[in-house]
Order: C-alpha cells, then structure tokens, then sequence
C-alpha cells in the first residue's frame, strides 16, 4: 500500500510538472511577453507569476542617505580630488558594494532619451517585436519575457530586450530602429565611464590605473545592455518585478526610471534605492 501511495505521489507530480511545463511553453509561443498579457486585459495573473513572501522585513528608506554618492566632477584634472574619489570608492566597495556617481560626464539628454528609447521599444506593435523574440543568445539583439522562464520557480512581472554593445555583434541595422541611435550612443558613453570608473577601482586597490582594463580579459572589454519593461500588475502583491539576485558582470551600471522600485540589501536590510534625475547606481560585483 505504502508503495502504492508514492508512486502516486510521483504521477501526481510528474502530471503538475507537465502542466506547468506546457503553461510556460503556451505563454513563451505567444511572443508577447507580460505586457501581451496586460494588453489582453487579464485582471489575474497566472499562477506561474506568484512569488512566496521573502523572509526579510520591510525595506527602509530612512537610511537612503547614508548609501555614499560618488561626485566625479574634476576628477580627471585635479590630483587631489581623485584620491579623495579613490578613497570613498574603496570604502563604498567594502562596506556596500554599490554607489551612486553623479557628474558622471553622461549628459542628461542621453539617459533620458535611453529610457524613452526602452519605452518605444516595448511599447511596439506585438507583430514587430515577434520578429526579434528569442532565446538564442548569439543573436545581436534578443526579446522575451523571463530568461530563465524553463529553470524559475516563480517569474518575474518583466519582459526584457538585450544586446552586446561593445564590441558590436553583427551591424548597426542588427538593432531596432526605435532605439538603435540612442543604444549605441548609450554604449559609447558608458565605456568612456567604465574606463573611468575602472582606473579608479585599480588605484583604490592600490595597483596600477589600467591594471584592470590591460588583464587577458580587460574589464572594458564587452558590455552588455539590458533593457527591461515592467507593465502594470493587476496583482502586485502577488509577484516581483525582479527578484533579489546578484548580476554575474564586474560591475553593473543602472538607470532607474521615475517608479522606483530598487532596493539593496545591507546588513540584513532591504534599503530603497530613491530615484534621482542624472544619477547612476553601481554595483560591484
């Protein structure tokens, strides 16, 4: 009898398993990703969104103050303000892992058109983002919703486009005309300031300013971009935008829109990230 139980318990399994493996697989065909989902007026989102409560206590924004704010401004002329940067970056990186930087040399016109450029993108036709829905991630420029949508336990309330700017893979043209300029303008200026930020990572441990930019495999030697869209949730209480995780790069540079919605986690801690035109937050990884 006992055996008889379990190898009801496994069919049982192995049925719920088949279910959300053709759940998954039905949304996936469709192309549309979650903003498909909301343009189709769903006012429940499926199950396969639901993400268990996170055993951390509420985030806290009385301590957004104290997450350091790197001031770039003079730092390439003036010998003394660069150790003083190199300084607080080597504290930042110890004590936090991420920093915000302003007079970061990228004008404002360049990351607000960036966001905008991510909005024209998703905000297409379904029928023209199809022809570039994939996950094959050797093609210059790929969209879908949820990367590891075969392997999660819960997804994400995202859909997300990426693409290597540096160095370029396939042509310009490889790219969607709605935001082709404003990416590979986007990307130009992020590696001028990643070779910034990099020669002062480099003399904050004390080594060489192009150390980390002359290793075999140079930290400035491939950048890539995500650009990611979060539709309006019926259910928000039900699910995450992006889940806690840390980024598998050397470091990641990211633009937050007006929503908000960042946190980090410190000492335990969940600490809300407050959006501020012109600044940029980076992790060390």
């Amino acid at each position: 009898m006992e055996s008889e139980e379990a190898e009801g318990t496994i069919v049982k399994m192995m049925n719920n398993c088949d279910d959300r493996m053709s759940e998954l697989k039905a949304f996936d065909d469709t192309k549309g990703g979650v903003k498909g989902l909301v343009d189709g007026g769903v006012t429940k989102i499926p199950t396969m969104f639901y993400h268990p409560l996170d055993k951390f206590p509420n985030s806290s924004n009385t301590e957004h103050s104290l997450i350091p704010v790197i001031d770039l401004e003079g730092v390439a002329k003036d010998p003394i303000i660069r150790q003083q940067v190199v300084s607080r970056i080597r504290e930042a990186s110890e004590t936090w892992g991420f920093f915000q930087v302003v007079n970061h040399g990228i004008p404002g016109s360049v990351l607000e058109e960036m966001k905008e450029g991510i909005k024209r993108f998703f905000e297409q036709d379904v029928e023209v983002k199809k022809e570039v829905y994939s996950r094959d991630n050797t093609k210059p420029f790929i969209y879908n919703s949820n990367f590891d949508l075969y392997s999660s336990s819960a997804l994400n309330w995202r859909d997300t486009f990426g693409c290597q700017l540096v160095p370029l893979i396939g042509k310009p043209q490889d790219l969607p005309q709605v935001c082709r300029d404003i990416l590979l303008e986007y990307g130009n200026n992020i590696m001028k300031l990643g070779i910034t930020l990099f020669e002062l990572l480099s003399e904050s441990l004390n080594l060489h300013s192009n150390y980390l930019r002359d290793m075999e495999l140079g930290c400035t030697d491939q950048i890539i971009c995500a650009g990611h869209y979060y539709p309006p949730c019926p259910e928000p209480e039900l699910t995450m935008g992006t889940t806690k995780h840390s980024d598998g790069t050397f470091i990641t540079v990211l633009l937050q829109d007006h929503i908000g919605g960042l946190q980090i986690l410190h000492n335990d801690k969940w600490i809300d990230i407050r959006p501020v035109p012109g600044i940029l937050v980076r992790k060390i990884h």
